[in-house]
Parts: C-alpha cells; sequence; structure tokens
C-alpha cells in the first residue's frame, strides 16, 4: 500500500513539475508570441491582413497571393500557461539595422556584405552602399512566423531587385530653367555633365531613397518585416571612369563658375546703366521746371496787358543793374 502511494505522489509530482511548471512563460519586452494548438495558430475569427490598413500598399494581383490570418498576439507581460501541446513562438520586433548589400544565405557575397553592384541606364557598374533599417511586424506575425520560411532573405531580395531596378532605369527628374534675367541668351548646361548617369544618381539620392522607401512598404503584407528606412549613402562608379568624371564635373563647375561671374558683371553694368540714365533724366527735369516756371509767368503777365510785360522786364533790368559792377549802354547818335 504505501508503495502504491509513493508511486501516486511522484507521478502526481512529476505532471505538476513537467505540465503545470513548465508551462509557464513570460513575453519580454521586446517580444511578441503566437500560441499554436497542434500546431495551428489562435486566429482572430475570419479576419485576414486584407482586412488590415497595411494590405494597401500590395498591388491588386497580389492581395490573394499574401491573403494572411490575422492571428492571436500575445504582448509583453506574463507569466502565461500553455498546455503540453501547445507550442510558443516568440519574435523580436526590436528595429535592427544591416548593409544593403547583407547577403543572409551567403554572407560573404557583395563584397562581404559591404557593396552593392548595379548596372546603369549607360551600362555603367556600380557600386552602392547603405543601409537598411527593419522590423517584425506585429500586425502580421503569421507571415513571419508560419507564411515564409526565411523572411529576412525574402525581403533582401525583393529590395535588392527594386533597387537595381531604379538604378537601371533611372533617369535625372527635368529641372525648370530660370528666367532670363539680361538681353542676352541664357547658356546651356554642359551635355557631358548631363548625359552622365551616375553624376544624376549622387545628385538625387534623395528622391532614389524615398522611391526605396515607397517601393517597400508592401513587405509587412508580404513578409511579416517593415521596413523603417533605407539609405543609400555613397554610389561608387568603376575606377576606369572615376578619373573621367572628376574631369567632367571639375570642367562643368568652372564653366558655371565663369557663366555666373559673367552674369553677374552684365548685370551690374546694367544697374549702373539704368542708375546713370536716371541720374541725367533728373538733372534735365531740374534745368526745365524753372525754364518752364518762367514761361507760365510770363504767359499770365502778357494776359494783363503789354504794359504790365513791360513793367515786368523794366524790373528785371533794375535788378540786374544793382547786381552789375559795370554797364555798357549803347548811345544812339541820331
Amino acid at each position: 500500500m504505501g508503495t502504491m502511494l509513493g508511486i501516486i505522489f511522484g507521478f502526481v509530482a512529476w505532471f505538476l513539475v513537467r505540465y503545470l511548471v513548465s508551462g509557464m512563460y513570460t513575453v519580454d519586452q521586446n517580444e511578441r508570441a503566437v500560441k499554436t494548438s497542434f500546431g495551428r495558430a489562435e486566429r482572430l475569427g475570419e479576419a485576414t491582413i486584407l482586412d488590415d490598413p497595411i494590405a494597401e500598399h500590395l498591388r491588386p494581383e497580389e492581395r490573394e497571393r499574401y491573403k494572411y490570418p490575422q492571428v492571436r498576439v500575445i504582448q509583453p507581460g506574463g507569466p502565461y500557461f500553455r498546455w503540453p501541446w501547445e507550442k510558443v513562438h516568440k519574435v523580436s520586433i526590436a528595429t535592427q539595422t544591416v548593409s544593403m548589400a547583407f547577403d543572409p544565405e551567403t554572407p560573404s557575397a557583395n563584397q562581404g556584405g559591404t557593396v552593392l553592384e548595379a548596372v546603369t541606364k549607360d551600362q555603367l557598374n556600380t557600386g552602392l552602399r547603405g543601409q537598411i533599417r527593419y522590423r517584425v511586424s506585429d500586425r502580421n506575425l503569421y507571415a513571419y512566423v508560419f507564411g515564409v520560411k526565411q523572411p529576412i532573405v525574402h525581403v533582401m531580395g525583393y529590395f535588392t531587385s527594386v533597387l537595381r531596378e531604379r538604378i537601371a532605369n533611372f533617369e535625372a527628374p527635368e529641372k525648370i530653367e530660370p528666367e532670363p534675367t539680361g538681353p542676352g541668351p541664357v547658356p546651356e548646361l554642359a551635355p557631358a555633365a548631363i548625359g552622365v548617369s551616375i553624376n544624376d544618381l549622387r545628385k538625387n539620392l534623395r528622391d532614389i531613397n524615398e522611391h526605396m522607401d515607397r517601393e517597400c512598404r508592401s513587405s509587412e503584407a508580404r513578409y511579416g518585416i517593415a521596413l523603417d528606412a533605407t539609405l543609400i549613402t555613397e554610389i561608387d562608379p568603376p575606377s576606369e571612369v572615376e578619373s573621367a568624371l572628376a574631369a567632367i564635373n571639375t570642367a562643368y563647375n568652372q564653366v558655371s563658375s565663369d557663366i555666373s561671374l559673367a552674369q553677374a558683371g552684365a548685370d551690374q553694368k546694367l544697374v549702373q546703366s539704368k542708375r546713370a540714365v536716371e541720374i541725367e533724366t533728373l538733372k534735365a527735369q531740374a534745368e526745365i521746371e524753372p525754364l518752364k516756371a518762367l514761361a507760365d509767368q510770363l504767359y499770365e503777365l502778357r494776359k494783363n496787358g503789354k504794359d504790365a510785360l513791360y513793367a515786368y522786364i523794366r524790373n528785371v533790368r533794375l535788378k540786374l543793374f544793382s547786381q552789375a559792377r559795370r554797364v555798357v549802354l549803347e548811345v544812339n547818335h541820331d
């Protein structure tokens, strides 16, 4: 009888340790968890990712392909309990940063994950350097945990294909030419500098980064990974054209500087000429105004009769005689 009680007590103790104590678990602050029962994740009714706003970035033909169910996400905290037939899948949602040239399947590729090669529209093989900041999306954990075998591999492959396509088809946005400020024609930019796609890429890094951010917004609904930011920092041309690009840029900058100086000198001379014309015009007006006033005065005197005009002339003569030191009079001998 005692042996039987010992066996029963031992079984109860083993059961409590094996299924009750070991069934307790917690979820850290930077983690989220999904629980499965007999291999099936706990779903939120019939809701799918297509009901979530993150699906807005999917193309129409992709919506049925990535129609993942929404699952119940276990938030940080605990302790929680699971039965022996249940399994808990924990994932970290902390933001991570990797080189855009990183290949998860072959870390030694792309020069050890440092430089990503791409071909431009003028058939130049360029090297791209930059970083990608990403995190696991707790709004689509089903895709990350169950839908895709290696989500980060798919995301990096998708990002690389979109970037290479953008580099291969990139064209610099058209610029609005400034309005002419002088009488002469506005000089055109050097065609050699405009036609070099690497120069265009370097000058429009911000536009390329924004394009990549827009194109990669669907990764959250595709693979359960959200790309928070992409930052291309360097575009390196082949060594054989680096010196040619430097020479073109130097010549273009020199031409632009000479054009700016010439335009500034012409504008300064034009302003000085306009100012001189205004000064001479004011001088002429200053000389004309007294004459006009005198003419108006004589006209008014004439309307009062010839005697008034003669009296005015006599007063003017007397004033002149009072100011003169010597007066020469003409004597009529007749």
